[in-house]
């Protein structure tokens, strides 16, 4: 049963199924895999209650995001075997001033915290240790929801002859979706690895979901999109990428 199945009204089902939205657009030929802003300050530094973490982490979405990890691990691991590039987002560090925050700044009532390091020790953008790039995989810096804004992942993406983009990270309903929402205006094929997107709030995972999937991306179990990756030729990327010779 989908994740927003409990979310729908009747009326919206029969919507859903007259409209004819919904319908799968596959996956192409040249595949990246993009890891939205799986880093501390949405996590937070430990495997914890959100109503703990988001105590030290505004932004956090507490065991959530750490139960994503695991299902990122397996489909990295499907990437890096295939050899198919993958990126990383992040968010800028920001101006002392935080003049550079634009909208982030309107919308949270401690958005004049420092993220760097809560924790000591921690800097809030820094990818997770259990899922950190690789050296020869990309780190994209953001200042917006959409890594595609003011940063060359597009540029990147033509450079390297992609048309797959299997997008996961956090969160669903934010920085996942204006990704996905990008990805299809530059009309990529676009995939969501369902086990690997994670947001604060369940109601918003959940209907982001059901969204993305009507119109924008298909919605994809893990098990499918790593049996995808294993039927790529090897080597699509390798004139244009420096891989390590053995990835796993």
């Amino acid at each position: 049963m989908p994740v927003w199945d409990q979310f729908i009204s009747e009326t919206d089902r029969a919507v859903y199924a007259l409209s004819g939205y919904g319908a799968r657009g596959g996956f192409g030929q040249r595949p990246a895999v993009i890891v939205v802003d799986v880093n501390y300050a949405f996590t937070g530094d430990r495997d914890e209650p959100i109503t703990e973490s988001v105590k030290k982490w505004r932004n956090s979405c507490g065991h959530v995001g750490w139960r994503a990890i695991p299902p990122t691990q397996a489909l990295l691991r499907s990437a890096r075997a295939a050899r198919v590039p993958v990126f990383f987002t992040t968010l800028v560090d920001w101006r002392a001033d935080r003049f550079d925050m634009g909208g982030f700044a309107y919308k949270s009532v401690r958005s004049g915290e420092d993220l760097s390091e809560p924790v000591p020790g921690i800097d809030g953008n820094d990818i997770v240790r259990e899922i950190a790039p690789e050296p020869h995989e990309f780190l994209i810096r953001k200042h917006k929801a959409s890594p595609f804004h003011g940063t060359p992942l597009l540029g990147y993406l033509i450079e390297l002859g992609v048309d797959t983009l299997i997008v996961t990270g956090t969160t669903t309903s934010g920085c996942v979706r204006a990704t996905v929402v990008d990805g299809f205006q530059f009309n990529f094929h676009v995939s969501v690895v369902e086990e690997c997107c994670f947001d604060r709030f369940e109601s918003s995972h959940a209907i982001s979901l059901f969204d993305m999937n009507a119109k924008y991306a298909d919605v994809v179990p893990l098990a499918e999109t790593t049996a995808y990756l294993d039927t790529l030729e090897r080597g699509l990327y390798d004139a244009k990428i420096a891989f390590p010779r053995t990835t796993v």
